[in-house]
């Protein structure tokens, strides 16, 4: 019986690797795309020029990208606890 549970789990924890790998490239395509699209458009249609606003504007939009990457990342990692840890019985009381 343990010889077919361990390919099964291999397939679980490959899967979930692939899940982590395509969070990661969402948010590095995101940290490039999304603070040089904010300051374009912001110094276009927002601040009319002004490149030192439109760069605290894609400063601001980097970090945000930033801060959603760790709050995700954390939130993984909590139910991934949360799924591997051991139920309490009565013998361990």
């Amino acid at each position: 019986m343990s010889a077919q549970a361990a390919p099964a789990h291999a397939t679980v924890q490959a899967a979930e690797q692939g899940g982590v790998l395509l969070k990661l490239v969402i948010f590095s395509l995101s940290l490039g795309i999304v603070p040089l699209t904010s300051y374009f458009a912001s110094e276009k249609y927002v601040w009319n020029g002004n490149s030192t606003f439109a760069a605290i504007t894609a400063i601001v939009a980097a970090n945000v990208v930033l801060v959603a990457y760790i709050i995700s990342s954390v939130r993984d990692d909590k139910a991934e606890r949360e799924a591997t840890k051991p139920s309490e019985s009565r013998k361990d009381r």
